[in-house]
């Protein structure tokens, strides 16, 4: 197989991707688990409106992961909570990309984390497949099935749940998502199989770079969610850059490249699987279309110091959860899944 070395944000990193065979555009990473995940994939969940989490509407899922199929993404990100796993499963399964050429990525509910294997035979039922490519627990916090209420199940239990998924081929690897550092120790202490991914914010905003380096030290691959971070902010509220910041447009147009390309070219030499999102055929294209330049160890540096340890996706509302990750706040945001369910 063959190699191509790429620089981490610090020349003392390397990150290595593999050539891949499945027919897309991005090349692929090792996991520690014996298999390899594409460097960049699609992102499926549709977000927040006034009324709390968005309602999908038929094919408004399904359509952009065909037309991501067909511009060359091999790997589609979904979740029990995105409730869009039927139309990601209907796009691949209708798609002349062969199932196991596709990586798919779906993760537990936080109202079922007492059952994970039983809750991946549900996602595997809405999704018409016999596995996923990777399983993650999606928050270390936990809820009551009606999820009017915290559910203390501590997450070394639901890992076991997961490595019985993995074990009976249900799914081919596991992991977890928005887990720090403290509990990513505890969890490898507790159990047998090391989490191959963990998928967490990252962005210009948010470097997360001790998170970064102790998954490098473990080897667990880092997937970046909000990968755009303030880029496309109409509010003061984000840090810079936004997308016509100078630097920015400096080194797009050395390489003939919109910003958005620089932001996601910088987080894959880093090691980092961002997972853009996008409805438009001209983003999904454009976003993929970055494994043909390569950014200077300067332009590295010069993007890292965008850094300002901002979270764009902070959910404080659940701080006063045992197990919640992140840093606390004295005046935590409203829960806007509350919306919907009153």
């Amino acid at each position: 197989m063959l190699f191509i070395k790429s620089l981490f944000l610090t020349a003392s990193f390397v990150c290595v991707l593999c050539e891949n065979k499945d027919g897309g555009k991005a090349p692929r990473l090792p996991l520690n688990d014996g298999n390899s995940i594409p460097a960049l994939g699609l992102g499926t969940f549709l977000g927040f409106d006034e009324h709390g989490q968005k309602e999908v509407k038929d094919g408004e899922v399904e359509l952009p992961v065909t037309l991501a199929l067909n511009a060359g993404y091999r790997l589609f990100d979904t979740a029990q909570a995105y409730k869009n796993e039927h139309q990601v499963g209907k796009a691949v399964r209708e798609s002349s990309v062969p199932r196991e050429d596709v990586y798919i990525v779906t993760k537990l509910a936080s109202n079922k984390q007492d059952k994970p294997v039983g809750s991946l035979f549900e996602s595997l039922k809405e999704m018409n497949l016999s596995y996923v490519d990777l399983y993650l627990i999606h928050n270390p916090v936990a809820f009551t099935p009606d999820e009017k209420a915290y559910a203390i199940i501590d997450y070394k239990r639901t890992w076991k749940g997961m490595e019985v998924a993995k074990n009976n081929g249900l799914a081919r690897s596991i992991g977890v998502s928005n887990f720090n550092i403290s509990q990513l120790e505890r969890l490898m202490e507790h159990s047998e199989i090391k989490p191959a991914v963990l998928q967490v914010e990252v962005n210009l905003n948010l470097a997360q770079d001790k998170l970064l380096e102790f998954c490098k030290e473990h080897d667990i691959v880092v997937m970046a969610y909000t990968p755009f971070g303030g880029l496309f902010d109409k509010t003061t509220e984000s840090p810079p850059p936004r997308a016509d910041d100078p630097e920015l447009v400096k080194i797009a147009e050395k390489y003939k490249k919109s910003t958005p390309q620089v932001v996601l070219k910088y987080l894959v030499q880093r090691g980092v699987v961002p997972i853009p999102k996008s409805i438009r055929k001209e983003k999904i294209e454009e976003n993929i279309n970055i494994f043909d330049f390569e950014l200077t160890p300067e332009e590295m540096t010069t993007l890292s110091k965008f850094n300002k340890d901002y979270r764009t996706v902070n959910p404080s509302f659940w701080q006063d959860h045992p197990y919640y990750p992140f840093e606390k706040t004295d005046t935590p945001a409203p829960d806007p899944f509350k919306r919907n369910k009153e």
